[in-house]
């Protein structure tokens, strides 16, 4: 009998632009993927429980307004279900409690992360203790960088994973967080789990290497559970070998590392 593939979720609209390739990387991984427009879950944020994964792909929604995903962060921390008290942020939140899912990729990142629900130590989902800002070199970045995955994380997503090769395309990804405490109970508690490194898999602070000037080199968080993981590179835009800058000249496995990103969630819930 052939098993049902997983569903999963991802979004797009009002300036996403990584939909279709973040499609695709999640259906080689072995979902059964949609692709539905982010104001539907705004009129009725209930439709996202019959998934087990959420994707919020890159691009710049609602045109980076107010700064980079801040205009839609508003939006989910207080606008109101019709006939609720119930926030867009609270059925987010009652996803993840019900054991799923949810990966925020660049400008899905800067969402989780303006949105309260990256880092969330302790669960505090709603609260805001970092954020993502403009680059220290004062430009868009577009370039591929190393990361380096922490094993002491507990991040689903990045499983048995060390160095990755993984792009990036950002203006604003450097990585801040509001005190040292917080910064301190970040890395105590597992919530680093990328970080940018040189190609020796190194975590280095230097330019261009770490390419946006971020605090310990952070490229991605999850929050406590392990399962919201938020990174400004992008995993989708290499799943396969002829994606690599270097494919011609470098023999390469056919699937790409960003991959392994995405099977490291479909194993996950597929054991679940």
């Amino acid at each position: 009998m052939t098993r049902k593939r997983p569903k999963s979720l991802i979004f797009f609209g009002n300036g996403i632009n990584c939909e279709n390739e973040t499609a695709y990387a999640n259906r080689l991984a072995g979902f059964d993927s949609d692709l539905i427009h982010i104001d539907e879950f705004a009129d009725d944020p209930r439709t996202i429980h019959k998934y087990s994964f959420i994707n919020f792909p890159g691009g710049f929604l609602d045109g980076d307004d107010l700064g980079a995903a801040k205009a839609q962060s508003v939006k989910w921390k207080y606008q109101r279900m019709a006939g609720s008290d119930r926030r867009l942020l609270d059925e987010l939140v009652k996803f993840i409690d019900d054991g799923k899912i949810i990966i925020g990729i660049c400008n899905g990142f800067q969402l989780l992360i303006k949105t309260g629900l990256l880092p969330a130590m302790g669960k505090k989902y709603g609260v805001q203790t970092a954020t993502l800002t403009a680059n220290d070199s004062g430009r868009f970045e577009d370039r591929w960088t190393y990361l380096k995955a922490n094993r002491f994380s507990h991040c689903i997503f990045t499983y048995d994973m060390d160095k990755i090769y993984l792009p990036v395309r950002h203006g604003e990804g450097k990585c801040v967080v509001d005190s040292t405490e917080n910064l301190s109970l970040m890395r105590s508690g597992g919530n680093i789990v990328l970080q940018y490194a040189d190609d020796t898999g190194a975590v280095t602070a230097a330019y261009p290497d770490n390419p946006n000037g971020s605090v310990d080199s952070i490229a991605g968080l999850c929050d406590e559970t392990g399962r919201i993981f938020g990174l400004m590179p992008h995993p989708e835009a290499f799943v396969r070998r002829v994606q690599h800058p270097r494919w011609t000249r470098e023999k390469l496995e056919e699937e790409g590392g960003g991959l392994k990103i995405f099977k490291n969630a479909c194993k996950y819930i597929s054991e679940s």
